[in-house]
């Protein structure tokens, strides 16, 4: 699968958000958004799906444009993952993540054997067997995280896309959730489209980023190549230094803001 924005723009009426926005993302690959809050990623995550529709531009999957595909053809090869404090429901773990067979049912179709059997899988591929039968709202906010990942595998897509989701976890947590990305990457070869406060995460397992800024342009490229202190300095406005770390013969990136510009 190849994902392309080209020349993507969006308005909230006068409102100018996003201008002339392009990036691409092929299967097995994993895409960091970066920017402040408020500068429109999770906007621009509705409008690569076709929530929002583009002011200009368009998404084009696999060459054809996005608005060519029916609801059903796009969420059977897409599936979403919102942030998990905006998804607190009474249903169980397992109930959730069955959800994500809807795309390939009929209108009035209930789940059968083989999909109960894929929404396992996937409940075991991100290690939550143990919350299977619990409420959504008695288990943790990484464990809802996870679960919602679940949700979205067991719809079997090509392609991911997850708002902040490693946002308001612990350390293990975040790791978990970042770990679990780079697996669907590495081993199953879905692609990822990530966005994240945290450029440390991005320079961990992306391997292109896409930059945000306040001035309304926007940077493409190879994470280890746009993820520098000047890059970073003028999206944040702050001063930035890149440190390096290694650890049991592996190397890692620090990021560490210094004051407000």
């Amino acid at each position: 699968m190849r994902l392309e924005v080209t020349g993507g723009s969006f308005s909230y009426g006068r409102n100018e958000i996003l201008k002339d926005v392009s990036f691409s993302i092929e299967s097995g690959e994993v895409l960091a958004v970066l920017g402040q809050n408020g500068i429109g990623k999770t906007t621009l995550l509705r409008c690569v799906m076709g929530m929002l529709r583009w002011s200009s531009g368009m998404t084009l999957i696999d060459g054809r444009d996005l608005h060519l595909c029916s609801d059903k053809e796009i969420w059977k090869r897409i599936a979403y993952v919102p942030q998990a404090k905006n998804s607190i429901s009474s249903c169980t773990a397992s109930e959730m993540v069955l959800l994500g067979r809807s795309a390939h049912l009929g209108l009035f179709q209930q789940p059968g054997r083989k999909d109960r059997e894929i929404a396992e899988k996937a409940l075991a591929f991100v290690g939550m067997e143990k919350v299977a039968g619990k409420s959504c709202t008695k288990i943790s906010g990484g464990e809802l995280q996870m679960v919602l990942i679940a949700r979205a595998l067991a719809s079997e897509p090509e392609l991911l896309i997850l708002d902040e989701p490693e946002s308001n976890l612990d350390f293990r947590n975040q790791l978990l959730v970042l770990e679990t990305i780079s697996r669907l990457a590495d081993e199953n070869g879905i692609a990822a489209i990530v966005n994240t406060h945290y450029p440390v995460h991005a320079l961990k397992i992306s391997d292109r980023t896409l930059i945000l800024n306040d001035d309304l342009s926007s940077i493409f490229g190879d994470t280890d190549e746009l993820i520098s202190e000047d890059n970073l300095s003028n999206a944040f406005h702050v001063d930035v230094r890149i440190g390096e770390n290694s650890y049991e013969g592996h190397s890692y990136k620090s990021v560490i803001p210094i004051r407000i510009r």
